[in-house]
């Protein structure tokens, strides 16, 4: 079994902190926390620890009241059984297909609100909302086989909507359209063969939480299909809400903007969008451009959006405002004394912000019926009342705004550049200034002469076990010397946004493999900039999709499986179910996953070996856990070299 943490820091206690690498801004942050709020997230992580080892390793089983059931794993003389009688594997797969079925339903559900709002647009229900890309509407319907021609836009979005919406419920045994459309071909017959692929979206998701109640499925091979085909599920809702929320919203492209929180700014009412749902923020942006006068009228020079977590993902991709905070930063933003209002949506939620926000003159706005916080002001969004809910919304944060102390303000200095807005369409952009005629021509060429040794993606959270170790930062940083493309979507686009990463001024500053050096800054100077970041930033955490999107674009151009390209996926600072259901996807399109902390399958020997090893000959995927940041590059970089001589590419 791997060690938990073979770098893990000093354990702190109460009264003492261990900071390990952060820098001094987070650390004078998180003092005035303490001193403050009286809590901080080092305080609250070291009180859980030690934390359960049955926990960890995935043995426990709470299914049934005849439990809490625990597998001695260690053979010291303990149950190896439940009182059902279920296995070690038994519980660690069904455990494993609970945490996907969670994370699969969260974008299953803000696909379908996604799918909705471009339903009641097209039928005239809704004028708040418009189709802003149409040109990606139309790619999209003849991806899903609808005919274009001799239609008006909204009879195409109608039928978009339609064929959407009854992927998610239809009861006929056809595929699933969208999974269809959006999955490399070589990845969907392996599927097919399998026998995963889903006729629709919520059967997967009731039948998985049906076959894991006591007293069903215990075969860990059987657990293990659902849990690819819930894999399925979730790549579906991942693609459905990223590509409709461009239509709606418009397609990402190349934006200059700042990140960190440094981007609070002093002088004006800040308001912080965080979550996940595009609807709300655009809206938000919407009113503080109407209320920006109203803002001024009570002493500020205006309103200062700013965003966190991957709804600030979405405004930064779409309008070039500031990403000013990571999930775990959220509550470091209201510290600052600076934030007047933060409204938040779904995904990603501290609860411990209204305990925080109750500290300062900071308005907490919950927006969600399934998202209620004790001590914030619930004010409940729908589309239909978009903007009169952002028009409050933001009256409330300049109200606050006159209530601020200022003794209690501490903002940090020197927020980072950034380039963002790296969609596939933005990519192909970049590629075709250097081959119009076939843009994929130049990212292929490079990745067969070895300028590009591999492409990894790097996605995810920001886990506080692995922050104080600076994990991702680490980690790219070894990718990077080895000609690594490094991709970034979700709060991992925060920190390596934060490190320098995404700033092509400081190439110079990071020890940089020269044929990725020379690339970046060939295909930067195309668009006028110095280099190419070295971090490409792809979006939000549902804007994963754009990465399968392009990987079945280069399989299919090169007619080779998803399986055989030099790509690997990481999720370095592992936190929720949706990483994990994300990560399960992945696997499915058959590339490897690196994952830190440990996915919690190890106390069982069949799952494990299932995920690390038996994966690769049915779909290519394989499970890579290790907690060294070093040693996490070196493994990536060995996958992907093996993979190169697979090709026959230079080693």
């Amino acid at each position: 079994m791997v060690d938990i943490f073979k770098e893990k820091e000093k354990v702190i206690d109460e009264n003492s902190h261990n900071y390990g690498l952060l820098d001094e801004v987070s650390i004078k942050l998180i003092k005035k926390e303490e001193r403050e709020a009286h809590t901080t997230v080092l305080q609250r992580l070291a009180k859980q620890e030690p934390q359960c080892g049955f926990g960890e390793l995935g043995v426990c089983c709470r299914i049934c009241y005849m439990g809490p059931c625990r597998i001695d794993v260690f053979n010291t003389g303990g149950p190896q059984t439940g009182v059902c009688g279920a296995t070690a594997d038994t519980i660690v797969a069904r455990n494993l297909l609970r945490e996907t079925v969670g994370g699969a339903s969260s974008h299953v559900e803000h696909a379908q609100e996604i799918a909705e709002i471009l339903r009641d647009v097209a039928e005239g229900k809704l004028d708040n909302y418009k189709i802003t890309d149409k040109e990606k509407l139309i790619a999209i319907a003849k991806n899903l086989g609808i005919v274009t021609e001799n239609k008006d836009v909204r009879q195409i979005a109608l039928e978009v909507s339609e064929v959407s919406l009854n992927d998610l419920y239809k009861l006929d045994k056809t595929p699933s359209r969208w999974i269809k459309a959006y999955s490399p071909k070589s990845s969907y017959s392996k599927w097919e063969k399998l026998g995963i692929v889903p006729t629709n979206i919520w059967q997967p998701i009731t039948n998985a939480m049906h076959r894991t109640m006591m007293g069903n499925d215990a075969d860990p091979v059987n657990l293990m299909l659902a849990d690819l085909r819930m894999g399925l599920v979730d790549g579906y809702g991942l693609t459905m809400a990223t590509e409709l929320s461009d239509v709606l919203f418009g397609t990402p492209h190349l934006v200059h903007s700042y990140a960190n929180l440094a981007t609070i700014k002093e002088e004006y009412v800040n308001i912080a969008v965080h979550g996940h749902n595009p609807a709300l923020s655009e809206k938000v942006l919407e009113w503080a451009d109407k209320l920006n006068d109203q803002a001024k009228a009570v002493g500020a020079k205006g309103i200062n959006i700013i965003g966190v977590c991957c709804t600030g993902n979405e405004v930064l991709m779409r309008h070039g405002i500031p990403l000013a905070a990571n999930e775990m930063q959220a509550e470091l933003a209201l510290i600052t004394g600076a934030v007047d209002a933060m409204v938040v949506d779904f995904q990603c939620i501290w609860p411990i912000l209204g305990q925080v926000a109750s500290c300062y003159h900071t308005k907490l706005i919950t927006t969600v019926p399934y998202v209620k916080i004790p001590g914030a002001t619930h004010i409940e969004f729908s589309p239909e009342k978009a903007d009169d809910v952002a028009k409050k919304i933001v009256e409330m944060g300049i109200e606050a705004y006159q209530n601020r102390n200022p003794t209690r303000i501490f903002i940090p200095d020197h927020p980072e550049e950034i380039y963002a807005g790296f969609s596939v369409e933005a990519i192909l952009d970049v590629l075709k200034k250097v081959s119009p005629e076939d843009p994929l021509k130049p990212l292929i060429d490079n990745i067969v002469n070895g300028n590009i040794y591999g492409i990894v993606a790097i996605v995810g959270c920001p886990n506080p076990k692995t922050r104080k170790i600076l994990f991702t930062e680490r980690m790219v940083k070894e990718l990077i010397k080895h000609n690594i493309l490094v991709v970034v979507t979700g709060c991992i686009a925060h920190i390596t946004a934060q490190a320098g990463f995404m700033n092509p001024k400081k190439i110079k500053e990071f020890e940089v493999g020269e044929g990725l050096k020379a690339v970046l800054k060939a295909l930067g100077q195309q668009i006028g900039l110095e280099s190419l970041p070295l971090a490409l930033h792809m979006g939000s955490c549902v804007d994963n999709s754009r990465i399968g999107v392009l990987l079945k674009a280069i399989s299919e151009k090169l007619n080779i499986d998803v399986s055989a390209l030099p790509v690997v996926g990481s999720a370095p600072e592992l936190i929720t179910e949706k990483a994990v259901s994300i990560g399960t996807w992945v696997l499915d399109l058959g590339v490897p996953v690196h994952v830190c902390p440990p996915l919690r399958v190890q106390g069982g020997p069949q799952v494990t070996n299932i995920l690390t090893k038996d994966l690769k000959n049915l779909t290519g995927g394989e499970l890579y856990i290790e907690c060294s940041p070093e040693k996490a590059a070196e493994g990536i970089v060995e996958r992907i070299r093996n993979k190169r001589v697979a090709l026959g590419l230079k080693a």
